[in-house]
């Protein structure tokens, strides 16, 4: 039997289930990453998007072009308390993307590599066993 995680927004109005393993976990300290999350880096990690539902709550979108790739980023969140879900991009089709902090357990989620270092602020120290990327990834599509 395949693995079952679920999670939701801050006010928990906004449920989601999770069937099987991440096709992609890293953790991105690229400069839209610090602004979305308000942090010093988000922790990225894709599905595939048949994996993913939303059990209850409606989510509002928000779509982002990159003003270095001009791809396409669309957000959701929960219109009541602003928690960022999920997330479909343009590199990733056929990928939804959930944000580990919103897991009820996010314990089991085993990033290995780092992303856009270039742009990590100063006192980021990076584990001594995950890959490093300065820029977007070769492989973006690949279970790390």
């Amino acid at each position: 039997m395949p693995d079952i995680h679920e999670g939701g927004c801050l006010c928990g109005a906004v449920r989601y289930r999770i069937v099987g393993e991440p096709r992609l976990a890293s953790v991105c300290h690229c400069t839209f990453c610090k602004h979305g999350t308000g942090s010093g880096f988000r922790v990225v990690t894709y599905f595939d998007e048949a994996a993913v539902e939303i059990i209850s709550g409606v989510l509002k979108a928000y779509e982002y072009r990159s003003d270095e790739s001009n791809r396409w980023l669309k957000l959701e969140f929960c219109p009541t308390c602003g928690t960022t879900v999920t997330w479909t991009a343009e590199w990733s089709p056929g990928g939804r993307a959930i944000a580990v902090g919103t897991l009820d357990d996010p314990n089991w989620i085993k990033p290995a590599r780092h992303i856009w270092t270039r742009s990590a602020l100063h006192w980021i120290a990076f584990p001594s066993d995950v890959e490093l990327v300065e820029t977007t990834p070769q492989r973006a599509n690949s279970v790390s």
